[in-house]
């Protein structure tokens, strides 16, 4: 079983977090660049952008399958352990996708690539569960979401300043270059006997089926999967062609779109400096409340925008929205199953990041059916009951 470690012994871990979150960072960037790409990948390669998702859709539908194995991994030899090791994977399947001379290779690369940046943010998520207590983990969450977030804001504004400037394959050298840096950090902090990296000795590898079936016979693990799942469906069935609508709407150039395509993550950075007032002042049920209202508000204006300069404030809003839900989700997610916490924040990780596949071919095939306007407008307008129906099933403070 994971202990807590108790509050004043926290400290030693915020090193390891930190590296953590750098692992984060690149891990996130790498799934996250694809949006700014779609239209360059597109023209290279002939085909329409919804065509051209399938870089989106296959890093996404690999992330959220691989979910499967690594909560058991991460339990059975140490959460820390098995991102150190998976991280050196991801440098070299992220680096190859650069010598994709076909969409299908660009694809399966991608797909492999995202099955090996699966591990990092949830088994990250779930040691910070073993490490901090729960009063004050949504702090140190966002805290450790900082690094999610720049990974979001340098794979959406840099993918786009990358594609003008040297094409889409410079980026995931990049990216392959700082995974190698940041693997090596990772190994030094773990040799020096500093990383309290909890294990379950007696995993059984046999059992996952019934251990997840369990899971899924409690009524709050399968709120929070179903809260998740139907959040990624929508919220990243569209932000993923937030640069094509820019491209092709308002004839703007790749850096320009991953200009403001990294306007989601600053949204998120300025949730991330702000969290202890959210938290404080207004509690989880608010907070998922006022997410929702933001979602719809910042995804309501993008269908109606009128001209470029309205894209920016919009998509800040959605970003503070969207990390005021979802980390409020994320913190519920670390307490649902505290015994099995990698086994249960690998499953929520399953259902939120294969729902994101499946939403982002959805909102291609809606795109090519109504336009992008439609498809934003009801994304919007389905993000907002979804946030309030969770907030019912909160507690009015807390």
């Amino acid at each position: 079983m994971a202990e807590t470690v108790p509050a004043a012994d926290t400290g030693r871990a915020v090193r390891a977090i930190a590296l953590l979150a750098a692992a984060a960072f690149v891990s996130t960037a790498t799934v996250r660049v694809a949006d700014p790409l779609l239209p360059q990948v597109a023209r290279e390669f002939g085909v329409t952008p919804a065509g051209a998702s399938v870089i989106a859709t296959s890093a996404a539908l690999a992330y959220g399958l691989f979910q499967v194995f690594y909560g058991s991994l991460g339990d059975r030899f140490g959460k820390f352990t098995v991102i150190a090791v998976v991280t050196a994977l991801s440098a070299l399947s992220t680096a190859a996708a650069a010598l994709a001379d076909n969409l299908m290779l660009l694809g399966l690369l991608r797909f492999v690539s995202g099955g090996t940046a699966a591990a990092v943010v949830p088994l990250s998520i779930a040691h910070i569960g073993d490490v901090v207590p729960y009063q004050g983990r949504q702090a140190m969450l966002a805290r450790f979401l900082s690094g999610q977030i720049l990974g979001v804001l340098f794979g959406q504004a840099v993918g786009g300043i990358f594609a003008d400037l040297f094409g889409w394959r410079g980026i995931f050298l990049v990216l392959g270059a700082l995974y190698l840096v940041i693997d090596a950090l990772l190994w030094l902090e773990l040799l020096s006997g500093r990383v309290v990296d909890s294990r379950t000795p007696n995993v059984r590898f046999r059992a996952l089926p019934a251990r997840y079936l369990a899971m899924l016979q409690v009524a709050r693990v399968r709120t929070i999967l179903a809260t998740a799942s139907a959040e990624g469906f929508l919220f990243f069935g569209g932000l993923t062609y937030l640069g094509a609508y820019a491209h092709y709407e308002f004839g703007l150039g790749f850096t320009f779109v991953g200009l403001i395509l990294g306007c989601f993550g600053l949204g998120g950075l300025l949730y991330s400096l702000t969290v202890k007032f959210f938290v404080g002042g207004l509690g989880e049920r608010r907070m998922a409340m006022l997410g929702g209202g933001l979602l719809a508000l910042g995804f309501g204006t993008v269908a109606a925008a009128s001209a470029w300069w309205l894209l920016p404030p919009a998509i800040v809003t959605c970003g503070v929205g969207f990390y005021m839900h979802h980390n409020t989700l994320q913190t519920n997610a670390t307490q649902m199953v505290p015994d099995a916490r990698g086994l249960a924040i690998s499953l929520f990780a399953f259902a939120f990041f294969l729902s994101q596949a499946a939403g982002v071919a959805l909102c291609g095939v809606l795109i090519e059916a109504a336009g992008y306007r439609p498809m934003f407008a009801l994304v919007g307008a389905l993000l907002l009951p979804l946030a309030l129906g969770f907030a019912s099933t909160l507690p009015r403070r807390g």
